[in-house]
């Protein structure tokens, strides 16, 4: 594995703005969001705006990772998309979510989820994974992917490569009539393969309306995960491999939560509605 030295908080820019024509969720300003109370099935309509929000949250992070090189801030790449996003008319779900400062998640090397862009240079060989949600005309498109940063060794390249392919497998694994827990049980069984790590107190969640729903989905085998998909069901799928322990440390931030062996880690996700044959994905550029 890369012989990098260990990440360490950086210094945070100043709260961007967002102008004041374009609707934030609920949450903004307050400590918590109001919890959700309504279906995880969603109607047309309201699967219509979704793939918009997706559409945006997933070219933002694609205009957000062109700029992924050696030299370059992660508080960079956090402008980027908060840009791309106010120019096209959402708001960053992220920002002011509980308190999360930025418009982005910037988790480098062995972050597993929750990285605060700041000061923080990118590294030749490094790894670092974007997470970018969108909210507009009343709902959220939320997607991630992990990039390489330069000449990448070929241990953390693999890493990336079959944690991108997990996230395929498990696409494929939803069907209506299923439980939810088959979605882990298909990301589990891969990992092993390879002696990765699978993180489980972070997971996928139901989205819409609200940035997260209730809805859990988990990326092992739980056996409390018996929900039954059903058509029109609208939820991400994440899951976060690491090189070692799936246990973590969380910084005094309160939000970027590392590996606790400091191993690296890499992430992928996708927004999905459940169909009548599989899966749609909505986070597509």
């Amino acid at each position: 594995m890369s012989g990098q030295s260990l990440l360490v908080p950086g210094e945070l820019s100043p709260t961007r703005s967002v102008p004041g024509n374009i609707r934030r969720p609920e949450y903004v300003g307050k400590p918590a969001p109001t919890p959700y109370t309504g279906p995880e099935i969603q109607d047309s309509d309201t699967l219509e705006r979704m793939r918009i929000a997706g559409r945006i949250a997933a070219q933002a992070m694609e205009e957000a990772a062109k700029h992924i090189s050696p030299g370059v801030t992660t508080d960079e790449l956090d402008r980027v998309a908060h840009d791309f996003m106010i120019d096209h008319g959402a708001y960053p779900s992220t920002l002011g979510y509980r308190g999360y400062p930025k418009s982005l998640c910037s988790s480098v090397n062995e972050v597993i989820c929750h990285g605060i862009p700041d000061s923080t240079v990118l590294r030749d060989g490094d790894i670092v994974n974007l997470d970018v949600t969108a909210y507009i005309n009343g709902v959220h498109g939320d997607n991630n992917a992990t990039y390489l940063c330069g000449d990448v060794d070929e241990e953390s390249r693999l890493l990336v490569e079959r944690t991108r392919e997990s996230l395929a497998r498990a696409i494929k694994a939803v069907r209506p009539g299923r439980q939810i827990n088959v979605i882990g049980r298909v990301i589990e069984s891969y990992a092993k393969r390879f002696g990765y790590g699978v993180v489980r107190d972070f997971t996928g969640h139901g989205i819409n309306s609200s940035f997260h729903s209730g809805l859990i989905i988990p990326h092992y085998d739980s056996p409390h995960a018996t929900t039954v998909m059903q058509p029109g069901m609208t939820f991400t799928i994440e899951p976060m491999l690491t090189l070692g322990t799936h246990e973590y440390d969380m910084w005094e931030d309160g939000w970027t939560v590392v590996t606790k062996d400091r191993k690296r880690t890499a992430q992928f996700e996708h927004t999905l509605v459940v169909t009548e044959t599989g899966a749609e994905i909505l986070t597509l550029p």
